[in-house]
C-alpha cells in the first residue's frame, strides 16, 4: 500500500493553491495528487474557448509533469477516490488500489447535474464540465445545424454562443423568468437577452422540458408550454453540485458540500476540502455557502494547505463573496457580490450599458455592470476588507473604478 504524508484529491485551483502552500512551510513531507481526470491540471474556466476552438487542448495545462518532479509530488491522474476510511487514514482508488494518508485535502469539485426529466438518460447529450467534455463538444460543433442547450447559467451561456457562431441554429431553454439568474437582476440579463437575440438564439425563458425522446440521430425536446424542438445537439446545462458520494460512510460531515470551519477543516480529524466541494462560510451572514468560484478557490486551498502544514501565519476564511465575469459577442458582465445586501445608491441602464451599487453602512456590498469599466478583482477585495468609504461615497458612486483603484493604492498591503 502507498503511503503519504500528504494526499490532495484533485488538480485545479483549489489542490495547486494547497500543495504551494504544504511546499512553502514543508519543503520535503510526501505529497501526492490525485485526480480523476485523465490530464494534467487545467482551469474549468478555459473550456469555452476550447469548446470555441481558441485555446488548444494540449496548451491549457496549470502545471507540467517537469513541475510536479522539481515539487516532489506524485501525481496520479486517471484515478477517482471511490471510498474513504477516516478513521484508518485510507482512500481507495477507482484502480482498486489504497492509499494511506497523514493529512488528507479534498478538492473534488462539482459535476454536472442530470434534472429528472423523463427520456433524458435515453437520448445522446453533452456536457460540459471537463475538458474531455470540451473537446467532444468542439468536434460537434461543424455538424450541428440545430442545437438546444437546457439552462441559461454560464455554461449554457457560453456554450450556446459558440453553437451560435459556429452557424447552428440554438434554443436555450430555461426555468427562470430571465437568463443569468443568480448574478444579475432582471434590467441586467435584458441586455445580455437583446444581444442573444440579434444573433439568432431563441431564448425560451420560463419554461420546463417536460420529456426528452429519440429523433433520428438527434434529441427532440418538448416543453411544459407545448414547444417540440429538435436538435442534432443537445446541451444540459442545469447547473452543478460537489462531488461527494465517495464519502458515504466516511463520517466526514456533508450538507450540500463538506463542512468545513475557517480554516477549512472537516468534521473529521486529519481532514481538509476546498474549491467547489467545500460549504465554508458565507461573508454576509455566515451562514455555510457554496462558492464556486475560483478566487475563492485559490484562497480556500491556500488555507488549507497552510493549516495541513502548521504554518503560523495560516489567517481564518473570511467569507464568501461570489465574483464572476462573463464575456457575450464582445460584450463584458461583471457581478460582484450580493443585491440583497444593502441598498442600491446608483443604478443606470440603456440598451447597452448597466450599472448598479449596493453599499451598506458606506461599505460597498455589491456591484454589477455591462459594459462599464471597473475591475472586478479590486471590487471583491474592498468589499472583503469591509473597507470604509464614507470620506469617499460621493466619489465612488459616481467613478467606482477611479476611487477604488487610489484607495488600492493608498490601503493594499
Amino acid at each position: 500500500m502507498q503511503q503519504t504524508e500528504y494526499l490532495i484529491v484533485g488538480a485545479s485551483h483549489a489542490a495547486l493553491s494547497a500543495l504551494q502552500a504544504i511546499r512553502m512551510q514543508d519543503a520535503e513531507g510526501s505529497i501526492t495528487m490525485v485526480t480523476r481526470d485523465d490530464a494534467l491540471p487545467y482551469s474549468p474556466t478555459v473550456l469555452p474557448y476550447v469548446v470555441s476552438g481558441r485555446s488548444a487542448p494540449e496548451r491549457v495545462a496549470l502545471k507540467d509533469g517537469a513541475w510536479f518532479e522539481q515539487n516532489k509530488v506524485g501525481f496520479i491522474r486517471g484515478a477517482a477516490v471511490t471510498a474513504l476510511d477516516a478513521a484508518a487514514r485510507r482512500a481507495k482508488l477507482s484502480s482498486g488500489e489504497e492509499i494511506a494518508y497523514g493529512k488528507l485535502l479534498l478538492a473534488t469539485g462539482a459535476a454536472p447535474i442530470l434534472p429528472p426529466i423523463p427520456g433524458l438518460k435515453d437520448v445522446k447529450f453533452h456536457v460540459l464540465r471537463t475538458l474531455d467534455d470540451a473537446m467532444k463538444l468542439n468536434k460537434a460543433l461543424p455538424n450541428t445545424k440545430q442545437a438546444v442547450v437546457l439552462g441559461a447559467g454560464l455554461v449554457g451561456m457560453h456554450a450556446a454562443e459558440n453553437l451560435a457562431k459556429a452557424g447552428a441554429q440554438v434554443t436555450v431553454v430555461e426555468m427562470q423568468p430571465r437568463v443569468l439568474a443568480g448574478y444579475f437582476d432582471a434590467e441586467a440579463s435584458s441586455i445580455i437577452e437583446a444581444a442573444f437575440a440579434a444573433k439568432g438564439v431563441e431564448l425560451l425563458l420560463g419554461a420546463k422540458v417536460s420529456r426528452c425522446e429519440t429523433a433520428g440521430q438527434g434529441a427532440r425536446v418538448t416543453t411544459d408550454t407545448g414547444a417540440v424542438l429538435d436538435a442534432d445537439l443537445l446541451l444540459v446545462a442545469a447547473g452543478v453540485a460537489p462531488v461527494t458520494d465517495y464519502l458515504a460512510g466516511s463520517g466526514v460531515a456533508v450538507d450540500r458540500g463538506v463542512l468545513v470551519d475557517d480554516t477549512m477543516r472537516a468534521s473529521v480529524d486529519g481532514v481538509w476540502a476546498a474549491g467547489d466541494v467545500a460549504q465554508a462560510k458565507g461573508f454576509y451572514d455566515e451562514a455555510k455557502i457554496l462558492n464556486g468560484i475560483l478566487p475563492s478557490a485559490v484562497e480556500q486551498g491556500k488555507i488549507a494547505g497552510m493549516a495541513m502544514a502548521g504554518d503560523p501565519a495560516v489567517r481564518p476564511w473570511p467569507g464568501g463573496v461570489p465574483l464572476n465575469t462573463y464575456t457575450f459577442f464582445g460584450q463584458q458582465a461583471v457581478s460582484v457580490g450580493s443585491q440583497e445586501a444593502g441598498e442600491t445608491v446608483r443604478k443606470e441602464a440603456d440598451a447597452k450599458h448597466y450599472l448598479k451599487i449596493v453599499m451598506k453602512d458606506n461599505r460597498l456590498t455589491g456591484i454589477f455592470g455591462i459594459n462599464v469599466p471597473f475591475d472586478p478583482g479590486v471590487m471583491w477585495e474592498i468589499i472583503l476588507r469591509r473597507i470604509d468609504l464614507s470620506s469617499v461615497r460621493e466619489a465612488f458612486i459616481k467613478d467606482p473604478q477611479k476611487t477604488a483603484r487610489t484607495i488600492m493604492s493608498k490601503t493594499w498591503r
